[in-house]
């Protein structure tokens, strides 16, 4: 994977960030991160996909999620497509 793609796609409004993943996301791209700034992240539907927090144990994703600027944190695969709505705070 090149620095310059992403294994998402997607779509910036005026108000939020939506990213889908797909189920042929290699799980290797989904790297452990941090952002430089506090995300609230929404799911848009219902997902078997994970979330993980720096020293924490991975979490189904669901409902509203909130991420403190600078923590490292990453996605663990699912079986189907993913869909987020991202709130930058």
């Amino acid at each position: 994977m090149s620095q310059e793609s992403k294994p998402y796609q997607e779509l910036k409004t005026f108000n939020f960030i939506y990213r889908k993943f797909t189920q042929d996301v290699d799980q290797d791209e989904l790297v452990w991160h941090r952002d430089r700034n506090d995300r609230q992240v929404e799911v848009v539907g219902d997902t078997d996909w994970q979330f993980q927090l720096e020293d924490s144990i991975p979490l189904k994703l669901q409902d509203k999620i909130f991420i403190p600027k600078n923590t490292y944190h990453r996605l663990i695969k699912g079986t189907q497509d993913l869909e987020l709505r991202i709130l930058e705070l």
